[in-house]
């Protein structure tokens, strides 16, 4: 079999979301089916490492695509071209794309629905073609794997999809997230946080990430008597970042509020395992890695109670409404003076991270793309 998969998010040192799902299914893939050939498309040159194995080609595709009208030249016209030529049998989509014009039956991954719930938050030409195309992706696809159960049933509220072209392909966690000992995480504090604890945020600044609420919670929380003085966020500044900007600048205990910025994995590993707990009151998310991320580091986790949240995090969490300010400052409070519910939740989370693995998901996978050709 000749699997063609679309592997324009493997971007070396800047694999986020969508980029380590790619990643860690396909190198998993690709060494468990030497019988097959997979063609990975790039819309730019590649690191060669990212071709996992002696089975895998890689081909580069114009033009790159990263911009709405790139996306249709790239899907459209350039790639199906592609796909012929390289007598593709089954393509793999692991970032919700896909191509109405190649006949080749394919087997897309969706992530979220999250333009539907929050248009504002996602520029004007990006939902323009979202509105459009994934419904017709999602009628055109042979097979569907979603991330979490909630993205499977926000699906099927939202389009007219058969219920059995979708099944479940979950996020796992990597190995290097795991606890630290006593030492690691003093030394991992003095670099990130001189010395003291800290709640920790993960994941691209932009405005379904609640980051503004997070600030006020936080200086409402330190303002009540809260002692875990420091707060970090881990992750790039997205896009619409003026709002949280504005609500930082005006807070009190902003000097303890630390950004980051994007860090490899090994440091995000490292300052995951430190952190006094993670805190993540994301308003919508099909998966929320860090999640799961924290439950292998023995952290406990405040999170939303929403979307996918509640499914990931399980026990392993405070479930908190993400609009309610003082609620979220309530629950860091919690954590903060109450050791045995500390406890509680990370036992709670050692049971819970059972629940997502790689190999699983990209068996799923390999037996979805099988079932696209008979």
């Amino acid at each position: 079999m000749v699997i063609g998969v679309n592997a324009r998010f493997l971007l070396k040192g800047k694999l986020e979301g969508i980029g380590l799902y790619t990643h860690e299914v396909l190198k998993r893939m690709v060494v468990a089916h030497p019988e097959d050939t997979f063609v990975f498309f790039f819309d730019r040159a590649y690191d060669p490492s990212f071709l996992y194995a002696s089975n895998v080609k890689g081909v580069v595709v114009s033009p790159p695509a990263r911009h709405p009208v790139l996306w249709y030249w790239w899907f459209e016209k350039s790639l199906p071209k592609a796909i012929k030529r390289h007598g593709v049998d089954v393509f793999f989509s692991p970032d919700g794309y896909t191509s109405l014009s190649s006949p080749v039956p394919d087997l897309q991954i969706v992530h979220d629905l999250a333009y539907l719930h929050y248009p504002a938050h996602v520029p004007f030409l990006v939902r323009k073609y979202y509105e459009h195309y994934i419904p017709k992706y999602l009628a055109k696809s042979t097979k569907i794997g979603c991330v979490s159960d909630a993205t499977r049933k926000d699906i099927l509220r939202h389009f007219p999809v058969s219920e059995e072209k979708l099944f479940i392909a979950y996020n796992g966690c990597r190995s290097e997230f795991r606890p630290l000992d006593e030492r690691s995480v003093s030394l991992v504090r003095e670099r990130y946080s001189g010395g003291k604890p800290y709640f920790l945020f993960v994941g691209a600044l932009h405005p379904r990430k609640n980051v503004a609420r997070m600030l006020e919670a936080y200086e409402h929380y330190r303002m009540q008597g809260g002692k875990i003085n420091r707060l970090i966020f881990v992750g790039r500044k997205a896009w619409m970042t003026g709002p949280l900007e504005q609500v930082f600048d005006r807070m009190g205990y902003r000097d303890e509020v630390i950004f980051t910025g994007y860090l490899q994995l090994k440091a995000l590993a490292e300052i995951t395992g430190a952190a006094f707990a993670l805190l993540y009151m994301s308003l919508f998310e099909g998966f929320g890695v860090p999640i799961l991320e924290a439950m292998h580091c023995d952290i406990p986790i405040i999170t939303s109670d929403v979307s996918s949240m509640p499914e990931v995090s399980g026990n392993a969490a405070l479930h908190i409404r993400p609009t309610d300010v003082p609620a979220i400052s309530d629950a860091m409070r919690r954590l903060e003076v109450d050791s045995a519910l500390r406890l509680a939740l990370v036992e709670a989370g050692k049971k819970q991270r059972e629940r997502f693995d790689w190999e699983a998901t990209a068996k799923s996978i390999y037996e979805g793309l099988v079932s696209c050709q008979t």
